[in-house]
């Protein structure tokens, strides 16, 4: 069953005339006769008694209602579909890992606002692998994660680099580990450690960097929120390898410390995901735009003060 059939349909029965069915449709009559000859064949039944004025069968009454509301529902997605690829979209769902939303969002959000108030934004923040979840089962537009060969290789997603950026050691300011300027993971080994959940892209990398260190990696907390971390470190001897973005807020901490690890230093890349159907989209497109401008001047530089050698006890 056709569109064009139902709607030829639809114009006989209000006319009453194959004729004027025809001019209203802007088709040839035996264009119109041919389309309800089809639909008859399709859903075996005659749909019209065939006289002057043209009246409806039995079979024509009952499609009648459904005809029209197959037309309506046809007509309102034709306008949805083309207020869709003008730029009308009425909301744009983000998801996006935490140190993005704290960061890196903000100035891209104030911008995106202030450009286009008629579209709601959606902004959530959640790990890696949930963010990427919910872009495939369509409840948001655009995830911005942890680069994971893993879960972004797939014919229908576009994956957009953003930035790439060392991973640090948090520590509380009194820790033994303070002491050095450069952190070995022999010496890093030898504490236990603070992680994101399962689910989040930093766990993996930081258990594999111990893999391939020769290291065990002790876990001790498993948590999900920066706070969250700020405030375990700062009691005792745990540590926490987070990435340069998730510790601005610490840096201006002074119950804190920051050190960054020896050679090799571990470095985490945050990538644009979306599919290749939504970059047709036309506010999407302006919104990946706007955070690939931003993400090559994000990553977060440190001041004057955190540039001053490290005061190494003796």
């Amino acid at each position: 069953m056709r569109i064009e059939q139902v709607e030829a349909f639809l114009s006989v029965s209000e006319t009453g005339s194959f004729q004027q069915a025809a001019k209203q449709c802007g088709v040839t009559q035996s264009t119109i006769s041919r389309q309800i000859q089809a639909l008859e064949t399709e859903l075996d039944a005659p749909l019209l008694h065939r006289g002057a004025p043209i009246k409806l069968t039995v079979a024509g009454e009952a499609l009648l209602p459904k005809a029209r509301r197959m037309c309506q529902d046809w007509r309102q997605a034709t306008r949805d579909i083309a207020d869709l690829m003008a730029g009308k979209q009425p909301e744009l769902c983000i998801a996006a890992i935490q140190s993005v939303c704290s960061h890196l969002l903000p100035p891209v959000l104030q911008q995106f606002c202030h450009d286009y108030p008629h579209v709601q934004l959606r902004v959530t923040a959640l790990g890696s692998d949930r963010s990427l979840k919910v872009l495939r089962d369509g409840l948001v537009d655009v995830a911005i994660v942890m680069d994971n060969e893993r879960l972004t290789t797939s014919p229908d997603m576009s994956v957009q680099s953003l930035y790439e950026e060392p991973v640090e050691i948090l520590m509380a300011a009194n820790h033994p580990l303070a002491a050095f300027e450069q952190v070995p993971w022999s010496a890093l080994a030898q504490y236990p450690q603070v992680v994101f959940k399962d689910g989040y892209g930093m766990q993996r990398l930081v258990q594999a960097q111990f893999d391939r260190s020769g290291g065990e990696l002790q876990v001790a907390v498993e948590l999900n929120t920066l706070d969250a971390f700020r405030g375990v470190v700062r009691q005792g001897n745990l540590t926490a390898l987070l990435p340069q973005s998730a510790l601005t807020e610490s840096r201006r901490d002074s119950t804190l410390a920051i050190r960054p690890t020896e050679a090799p230093q571990l470095t985490r890349k945050v990538v644009l995901v979306t599919t290749g159907d939504r970059l047709l989209i036309p506010i999407i497109q302006t919104f990946c735009q706007l955070v690939l401008e931003r993400g090559t001047i994000f990553l977060p530089q440190p001041s004057l003060a955190e540039l001053m050698p490290v005061d190494i006890p003796k």
